[in-house]
């Protein structure tokens, strides 16, 4: 196992893991199923040389798809597009679940705020409604509906100049193209 050269890479990495695992969580499937349609592992390169592996979860549904380092393979992009000038950390999609889900983890350097507007406009053009509140504790957040069932959530941590932000959905099966 590599150790991580700094500890931003750590935290993104960590950052990374928990929103596989929580897409992974929300997605019931049987036990011990796992997806044969992704390699057994996928690594990024990171700088100094070290490298972020993840394997796929035995809870993630079969149908589930997620990647380090990219947007994955038929990741809803009209849906979640990602910001012009991020960095994808981590992504994942699941059209097979009901209600589908996608997931991305992306850095950039730009302020909270212009992120938050960023997905907002993108957001409220595809017919979501932001509701009210801007953070859970010390960390900016942003929740969309649309419809009964649809629901989006967008949260974003800034350090050291650097914005982490995550962006997850569940919709419908039709939306999530």
């Amino acid at each position: 196992m590599t150790v991580f050269g700094n500890p931003r890479q750590a935290a993104l990495a960590v950052l990374a893991a928990g929103a596989a695992l929580a897409l992974a969580a929300c997605s019931p499937t049987p036990s011990g199923t796992t997806d044969t349609s992704a390699p057994a592992s996928a690594s990024v390169p990171a700088t100094a040389g070290s490298s972020i592996t993840a394997s796929p979860s035995p809870s993630a549904s079969p149908n589930t798809s997620a990647t380090v380092g990219a947007v994955v393979e038929g990741f809803p992009q009209q849906l979640l597009p990602l910001m012009p000038g991020s960095t994808v950390v981590s992504s994942s999609f699941d059209k097979a679940s009901a209600p589908a889900t996608a997931a991305l983890v992306a850095s950039i350097t730009a302020p909270t705020a212009s992120i938050i507007d960023f997905y907002t406009k993108a957001l409220e053009g595809q017919g979501f409604k932001a509701v009210p509140g801007e953070a859970v504790g010390a960390v900016a957040s942003k929740d969309f509906v649309r419809g009964d069932s649809e629901t989006v959530n967008l949260s974003v941590v800034e350090a050291a100049g650097v914005a982490t932000f995550t962006i997850g959905a569940n919709v419908a099966a039709e939306s999530a193209k």
